[in-house]
């Protein structure tokens, strides 16, 4: 099949001509994206700290904010789910096992509470929420299915440092409820060697 001259112009004109300036991407418009971006999240965090301060509880065994008590109160009957006694006894255990997780994270050393408070904030701060756990409700009002899901999105992460978020907020819960001398015996644990001083 033999092309025209006209044809092999038009086709030429078509192969040479460079694509729409719409979907090039410019040096220029890269550079403006970064600094609206880090615009935006350098308000977001000021935002949130003068928004939301987190209140610090006066005892020295619970470190926690309200922020971070709401958001483990949330978390440790989803990690606990089928440890956790059911009917009158659940609040109870729930209360010891979120009093136990404020004293395992107490006993931390600063730097370690420092990123844990971090990872707080972004959990408590709505729009990380949303975007990061994936929870549109506040803390106090996601269902466990939600929570279940954003714990196992994170569990199951590509990126590290969701799945070490995880892997924290996971022992905390696990140590502080196991830590417990009262959930000893449904798993057949008789305690600490007693140690004979003669």
């Amino acid at each position: 099949m033999k092309y025209g001259t006209r044809d092999r112009r038009t086709r030429a004109q078509a192969l040479a001509s460079p694509p729409p300036t719409s979907l090039r991407i410019t040096r220029r418009t890269l550079l403006k994206a970064g600094v609206a971006g880090v615009a935006a999240l350098v308000a977001a965090r000021w935002l949130y700290t003068t928004v939301s301060a987190p209140s610090k509880t006066t005892t020295s065994d619970a470190p926690l904010d309200s922020n971070a008590r709401a958001i483990l109160a949330a978390i440790i009957p989803v990690i606990l789910d089928g440890a956790l006694p059911g009917g009158p006894d659940a609040a109870g255990a729930r209360d010891e096992a979120l009093a136990g997780a404020a004293q395992a994270i107490a006993g931390l050393p600063p730097a370690v509470r420092s990123e844990l408070d971090q990872l707080f904030a972004l959990l408590a701060f709505a729009p990380t929420r949303c975007i990061v756990a994936g929870l549109w409700s506040p803390w106090p009002d996601a269902s466990r299915e939600s929570i279940a899901a954003f714990l196992g999105r994170w569990r199951d992460s590509r990126f590290s440092l969701l799945r070490s978020a995880y892997e924290a907020l996971h022992q905390i819960v696990l140590g502080a409820w196991y830590g417990n001398p009262r959930t000893w015996s449904a798993i057949g644990y008789p305690g600490p060697p007693s140690l004979a001083i003669g």
